[in-house]
């Protein structure tokens, strides 16, 4: 894929943080190949193809039974992936021209190579003629679903931020209180640790999770700025000074083991890590807001009033805006251009009837406590139990500053999987922050 030229899409025009209509996020998810619903073969208004791990997979599930049994002579078959299996098996489906009709996406990057392979429709046309569907989602999640000016998938779901998580009761019971920068976490570590506490949990094999501390200590340290630079192409961005410290930063947590021991082993498709941390063998983690659903369901650290959370604290001496976040500006829902009419029709129909219907808000408030990307949707939080975990997700989206994208969303796959390799070596020491700017240098642009 060429690069993806400012003139094509600008990285801080996807984040750019605005009112609270424009606030914007998203997910990552996984559990098992294949999880159908839908009978057996496909369906004669297609296929769908999108991530596992409930309750996410239940919401997206439900909405398409919704579908199917209002529509069925338009049945469109659902099947469910982990979150890494997806991605290489619509790589190659896409590079086969055997793409599902419906393509679950993040947006950005991976979603401008498949514009470049002319695997998606142009909706363009189908937004204009339904100024409806556009008028009530958030306008910033439109940036990373647009290529050259023309919109090539349909916004969906929630806002996601990435949240620090900790741990209330295992806090207290160290006689700790929870970090308000980036030296207040580096003075913890040695404490959790001589209380045989891991300081961080971290499922450190699946590289982006690591790849979420690098976004916040860039931005912190040297702001949006630098990433942005990487982004434009600049030739050498990654060498720049707050880049270089910002590694260090890192690798100084790692040295003085501020995660969890045998993190680089530990995958986030099982939901380990947050595991370790409910369970309070780990007393913080940064992860997607995503996880608040699953942690809630599988433990009961949120009924008893132990999840605490908050944005990612400043560092001492850096020029990032402490109100700044990252993740994803929403998920994203692809047309096949391979699809036949009656598929293409039955998709379209899919999207203007369930998709952020007022049925899937409610699930996706009420199931997975998360904020759906719709307009005015804050009237759903009162009187619920997570209302106050909703409100903060919705005002950490909507005062930032400056509202990234994922860098593995916002790069070419090329980039980005080099981007994750050299993460992961990062992380276990195997290359120094030189090292790690001289390889990714290499691959800016491509």
């Amino acid at each position: 894929m060429r690069k993806p030229s400012p003139s094509r899409r600008s990285f801080l025009a996807l984040s750019l943080g605005l009112p609270i209509a424009g606030a914007t996020l998203a997910a990552c998810g996984s559990s098992g190949p294949g999880t159908e619903n839908g009978g057996g073969g496909e369906g004669s208004g297609g296929s769908y193809w999108y991530l596992s791990v409930d309750p996410n997979e239940t919401i997206r599930r439900n909405s398409l039974d919704r579908f199917n049994k209002a529509e069925p002579d338009s049945a469109i078959k659902g099947t469910a992936f982990q979150n890494d299996a997806y991605k290489e098996k619509i790589k190659v489906a896409i590079g086969a021209g055997q793409a599902p009709t419906v393509i679950w996406g993040w947006g950005g990057g991976g979603l401008a190579s498949w514009v470049d392979a002319g695997a998606v429709e142009d909706l363009t046309p189908w937004f204009d003629e339904n100024p409806d569907q556009k008028e009530r989602r958030f306008p910033a999640a439109f940036a990373a679903a647009t290529v050259d000016g023309k919109i090539y998938a349909v916004p969906a779901e929630t806002v996601t931020p990435i949240v620090l998580f900790w741990n209330k009761q295992v806090f207290a019971d160290a006689g700790l209180q929870p970090p308000t920068s980036w030296e207040d976490i580096l003075a913890l570590v040695p404490q959790f640790n001589d209380k045989k506490i891991a300081p961080f949990s971290l499922a450190g094999q699946s590289r982006w999770t690591n790849m979420m501390w690098l976004e916040f200590l860039f931005d912190r340290i040297g702001g949006p700025e630098i990433f942005q630079a990487v982004f434009d192409g600049t030739p050498n961005a990654w060498s720049d000074p707050a880049a270089i410290k910002a590694l260090g930063e890192i690798q100084k947590l790692v040295k003085a083991d501020g995660f969890i021991k045998g993190f680089s082993s530990i995958t986030a498709d099982t939901n380990a890590d947050q595991a370790l941390l409910t369970s309070g063998k780990a007393a913080m983690m940064l992860h997607g807001a995503w996880t608040y659903g699953s942690m809630k369901e599988e433990s009961d650290i949120v009924s008893s009033g132990n999840l605490g959370y908050m944005n990612f604290p400043p560092v001492a001496g850096g020029t990032g805006d402490a109100s700044n976040t990252y993740g994803n500006p929403g998920q994203y829902y692809s047309l096949s251009s391979k699809a036949t009419e009656e598929q293409k029709t039955a998709a379209k129909e899919f999207f203007a009837t369930q998709v952020l219907s007022d049925a899937e808000q409610t699930d996706w408030v009420n199931m997975a406590g998360q904020v759906p990307i719709v307009v005015g949707v804050d009237s759903k939080f009162e009187g619920l139990d997570d209302a106050e975990w909703l409100q903060f997700v919705y005002d950490t989206a909507s005062t930032a500053s400056v509202f990234s994208q994922s860098w593995d969303q916002a790069l070419s796959p090329t980039a980005a999987e080099e981007l994750l390799a050299n993460i992961a070596k990062l992380f276990q020491l195997d290359i120094t922050p030189e090292e790690f700017a001289e390889s990714m240098n290499a691959v800016i642009g491509k």
